[in-house]
């Protein structure tokens, strides 16, 4: 059973925290080798499960340091049948993924109950197709069928809410909504931007969340910004209603475009120490900014650089 689907703690007020770049990191730093950038197949073993753990230690325990809650993702950003079938899963195996994922964290936060609170098992969607480009674009009717499986997962499991990630165009958005509405689950919905702060579709930023929002009802919990750097989508963050709906950013170490990141073969940690103060600055225009996260090519050092200038804020 679930501990806070009915009422999330984070609506109430308060910073969480939530890891960083899980992908880049394993990749990168600790030599794991991801075919398709897939994390979730690391579930199935106890070597992969001993891999995650070790993962997700630095940042529990940064948590526990700056007394803040925590928000914890699921590995499975690519745990959606087309992925799956590309890594030899059948729908069956996926869904077993998505569940194991679950109770992985469920472990997890047990281990650390006392020590970080609130922690919010989170189930991780992302993109059918390729997080940094638009691809075998769907209807909301065919994204709201396609994300299901997963959406279905999580709702029969104990995860207290679904984030989708890395979206890049609307009717995707809106179609992971209906999901999510369909089995009654709290679902945040989290775009990805550009360099001019346009989603990779050329949607404005502010349009997509106000159209998400007025087809759904407003059913999304909150949204989110990532996979990007924050001066990509700073100067978009312009004065009106919508602000207040985001409530988390993730953003990426790097400066770089997502066309040169796709093309890189080392990774790019930016500057951790700039990458906080931006967040900290960020605060200032987003007032409901409460998710503090990374994304590719961020780890722990950057997540104590953004805590240490937010809370110190």
């Amino acid at each position: 059973m679930s501990k806070y689907r009915k009422a999330l703690p984070l609506l109430n007020g308060g910073v969480f925290l939530t890891d960083g770049g899980l992908e880049t990191t394993l990749v990168f730093h600790q030599g794991v080798e991801l075919p398709f950038f897939a994390a979730f197949p690391l579930i199935t073993s106890e070597a992969g499960r001993a891999q995650l753990n070790a993962y997700f230690t630095p940042y529990l325990e940064l948590a526990s340091r700056k007394r803040v809650g925590f928000i914890l993702d699921t590995p499975t950003w690519r745990a959606s049948p087309d992925w799956g079938e590309k890594l030899g899963f059948s729908p069956a195996m996926i869904e077993t993924a998505n569940r194991l994922s679950v109770e992985f964290l469920v472990e997890l936060r047990d281990a650390y109950a006392g020590k970080v609170e609130p922690m919010v098992i989170n189930g991780a969607i992302g993109p059918r197709g390729d997080g940094y480009r638009v691809e075998g674009r769907m209807t909301v009717a065919e994204a709201r069928h396609y994300h299901g499986l997963q959406m279905r997962a999580f709702a029969r499991s104990e995860a207290d809410m679904v984030s989708a990630v890395t979206l890049n165009y609307v009717d995707e958005a809106v179609g992971i909504v209906r999901a999510a509405q369909d089995c009654d689950m709290p679902v945040a919905i989290s775009f990805t931007v550009e360099t001019d702060g346009r989603l990779p579709s050329g949607e404005v930023l502010r349009e997509a969340i106000e159209t998400v929002d007025r087809v759904t009802g407003n059913y999304p919990q909150y949204f989110m910004i990532n996979c990007a750097h924050p001066e990509h989508f700073e100067d978009v963050l312009e004065q009106g209603a919508w602000l207040g709906r985001i409530r988390g950013v993730r953003a990426n170490s790097s400066t770089k475009s997502h066309a040169e990141l796709d093309a890189a073969t080392e990774i790019d940690i930016g500057d951790p120490v700039n990458l906080g103060a931006r967040y900290g600055a960020l605060r200032g225009k987003l007032r409901n900014l409460q998710v503090l996260g990374g994304c590719c090519g961020t780890d722990h050092r950057h997540l104590a650089a953004i805590s240490d200038a937010c809370l110190a804020a």
